[in-house]
């Protein structure tokens, strides 16, 4: 197993444990992520976005995952997350596909993809059926989750 081998298997073991802190420190200080409900996070935000996850889910995420091809330079991993969502708890099933970029030994760039209309489906009923795979209401899913990470922060 190689070094950026092991850095995933760090970071998605402790994402299985829900430990925020340890998959953290698989990130370089550097750290870019890009996913379709936060869109683009730069350092500690990624973390503190982690962090918020896991708070909010109540310890009731199960996290499986599978690390894909890894160089040097690049690796892959595919993970699926269960966990309930939002004031009615409604179940989410959410299959991710994640692309890698490493620096140092860490892991400096994230992009996490994953069908956001399938998403919204589960998290918000028949709205997210309706209406989640309109640019628009993507675009409220994103700035809804900024400011609750902002809110987060703010009272960490």
């Amino acid at each position: 197993m190689n070094s950026n081998e092991k850095i995933l298997s760090k970071f998605y073991t402790a994402f299985a444990n829900g430990d925020a802190k340890s998959m953290c420190k698989c990130y370089h200080s550097n750290i870019k992520f890009t996913d379709p409900i936060f869109g683009l996070l730069v350092g500690n935000d990624v973390c503190q976005m982690w962090k918020m996850l896991f708070v909010k889910s109540k310890e009731t995420i199960k996290v499986e995952f599978s690390i894909g091809k890894i160089d040097q330079y690049r690796g892959s991993a595919t993970w699926i997350a269960t966990y309930k969502f939002g004031k009615k708890n409604r179940k989410v099933i959410n299959k991710v596909y994640s692309e890698f970029q490493f620096k140092d030994g860490l892991i400096i760039k994230q992009f996490d993809h994953f069908n956001i209309w399938l998403w919204s489906k589960q998290a918000f009923g028949i709205i997210g059926y309706l209406f989640g795979w309109t640019g628009y209401f993507q675009r409220k899913i994103e700035e809804k989750a900024s400011l609750s990470l902002k809110k987060y922060q703010n009272a960490s």
